[in-house]
């Protein structure tokens, strides 16, 4: 066992789990802006555009939705632990959380350029 903090774990999961929640509603209001456009008279390029960005919104809502749960699922387990073992979480729980670090970073970098690949594409269609 390792001696960590598992209630500062905890609040990192929790503030993840947030900011998920946040970039969730975002990708929402900018579906329901990529369908306003949708109806504009477009090219047949930007149509294609208009594809992409909403195949795109749905894969990632899908991966926020799926790390969203892995979180919680982590945060769970680590606070068994954290009840079972005296306060003091498993390696095991460690190395989930530096991975589930590591695909939260990851996911928030393509999302951030999935937004401003939409605001370019919302800005010339306007």
């Amino acid at each position: 066992m390792v001696q960590v903090d598992i209630s500062q774990l905890s609040g990192e999961c929790n503030l993840w789990r947030e900011q998920l929640r946040q970039l969730r509603d975002e990708f929402t209001l900018d579906e329901a802006t990529l369908r306003k456009i949708a109806g504009h008279d477009l090219t047949k390029e930007q149509l294609q555009d208009v594809e992409h960005l909403h195949n795109q919104f749905h894969i990632q809502l899908i991966n926020i939705h799926d790390l969203k749960q892995a979180i919680k699922v982590h945060d769970r387990k680590m606070n068994f632990e954290k009840a079972a073992f005296n306060g003091n979480a498993n390696e095991d729980s460690l190395d989930r959380h530096e991975e589930l670090r590591k695909e939260y970073n990851s996911l928030v970098q393509t999302l951030k350029e999935l937004r401003s690949e939409f605001g370019q594409f919302a800005g010339k269609t306007s």
